[in-house]
């Protein structure tokens, strides 16, 4: 008897995020799964006249509960060759994950001819990434109840494919880990109303499907939100978004620019940290003192940047039946991390701006209840292709001491906004 096994290696994912579909590499590590909860009733009774007593149970399953997935991907900026099918247009700057940072941000819309994300149609006040010289992700469109949707599917195997669907997916966190001698890396994690086999709602073929094409299930032909497998273009994977009679169905666009390149990776080793504060933010305590510096020179040892929206899915509570989650909500933005140097004193000018100096401001501005730093990390060095994540109100806890061969010190921020109802606590830059 022939048995199929799906090896992770084999995997391929992609995003459909408003009518176009992205491919995503991933690394080894994604993962994608949902539960249910259920209820259990027992009985209580004392014992009758025989001195038995029933202890019996039954078991109800109540809902799904919203599936997670989790994956990690390179952090790959580059510019557009603009040629091409799958491409971007020329000479803008772009990120193989950008659409993830779309999402995460609370872009609902994506304008294929202008290459902007937006929260319905794409406009300064609207939109979330705009590319050019440079690329910005703003998070102006944050203040949501809800963040943009999309379908994520996984390829499994390269033979008898399978194909899994999570429905209605919304990226809920962010992290990026500054391992020293890594390649610069985010983990993404999100929920989703359902993990569906979708391998009934395909067709693998060589051209287009039309009208008449059958899927895997043959149950019927194929429908709107099929997915087809181009087995000329290595398995492709498009939906099919409308059905002409007696032609070629219509599907989804794709961008894949850059997916197989090797020259947009980022070494950890070249990142860089700079703290800078202006005159307010160097009195904290409005004495006329300025207690804090206008810099502080630190080289990192390591550190991490964590971002998450603290979405959850709202699920109905009906009898008789499973519920599935039907919407999601957000929850208060919480962007901060950590990072670590090694505990440092400038014995030749002792200018008052290493580490240990940044220390003993913290330590002794006792009277401080909140401060405000502006943190910039330069993910990939100061210049040539880098992510820029600039935190211009961070709150910086007292930092710790690791003792270890090297001391070290080990400092918290949490990013603040301006103001408590604004969305400018994170600005980020992808520049080439």
């Amino acid at each position: 008897m022939a048995e199929q096994l799906y090896f992770s290696r084999d995997t391929r994912c992609y995003i459909q995020f408003d009518g176009v579909v992205w491919e995503m590499p991933i690394l080894d590590g994604f993962s994608f799964s949902q539960s249910n909860s259920t209820s259990e009733i027992t009985l209580a009774e004392m014992e009758d006249a025989t001195g038995s007593s029933r202890r019996g149970r039954r078991a109800f399953n109540d809902a799904l509960d919203p599936g997670e997935w989790s994956f990690s991907t390179y952090i790959r900026p580059f510019t557009s060759a603009g040629t091409g099918t799958g491409n971007y247009s020329a000479a803008e700057v772009h990120a193989v994950e950008e659409v993830l940072w779309a999402m995460f941000s609370g872009a609902t819309d994506y304008d294929a001819t202008s290459d902007h994300y937006s929260r319905g149609t794409s406009s300064a006040s609207t939109d979330v990434i705009t590319p050019g010289a440079t690329t910005t992700i703003s998070f102006q469109q944050s203040n949501k109840t809800t963040l943009g949707t999309a379908q994520i599917y996984f390829v499994l195997g390269d033979a008898n494919r399978s194909v899994m669907k999570l429905k209605d997916a919304i990226v809920n966190e962010a992290s990026i880990d500054f391992d020293i001698d890594g390649i610069a890396t985010i983990s993404w994690s999100g929920l989703c109303s359902e993990v569906i086999d979708f391998t009934g709602s395909t067709v693998e073929s060589n051209a287009v499907p039309t009208d008449t094409s059958a899927t895997q299930d043959g149950s019927g032909t194929v429908a709107v939100g099929d997915i087809w497998l181009d087995s000329d273009d290595g398995f492709r994977l498009y939906e099919v978004t409308a059905i002409n009679t007696g032609a070629d169905c219509t599907v989804t666009a794709y961008r894949k620019e850059d997916v197989n390149e090797t020259d947009n990776f980022i070494r950890n080793r070249l990142s860089q940290l700079v703290i800078s504060l202006d005159s307010g933010q160097q009195d904290p305590d409005s004495d006329n003192v300025n207690e804090l510096q206008a810099t502080y020179a630190l080289t990192l040892t390591g550190g991490s940047i964590s971002l998450s929206n603290n979405a959850t899915y709202i699920t109905p509570e009906e009898l008789g039946k499973v519920n599935t989650p039907f919407a999601h909500v957000t929850g208060g933005r919480a962007f901060g991390g950590s990072f670590t140097c090694y505990l440092t004193l400038d014995t030749d000018t002792f200018d008052s701006t290493k580490s240990r100096d940044l220390f003993d401001d913290l330590r002794a501005a006792s009277n401080v209840v909140t401060n405000s730093f502006d943190l910039t990390f330069k993910i990939g060095g100061g210049t040539g292709t880098r992510l820029e994540m600039n935190f211009p109100e961070a709150h910086l806890e007292i930092p710790t001491h690791s003792i270890e061969d090297v001391i070290s010190l080990e400092t918290n921020f949490m990013a603040l906004p301006s103001t408590i109802s604004n969305t400018d606590e994170l600005n980020m830059t992808y520049a080439v």
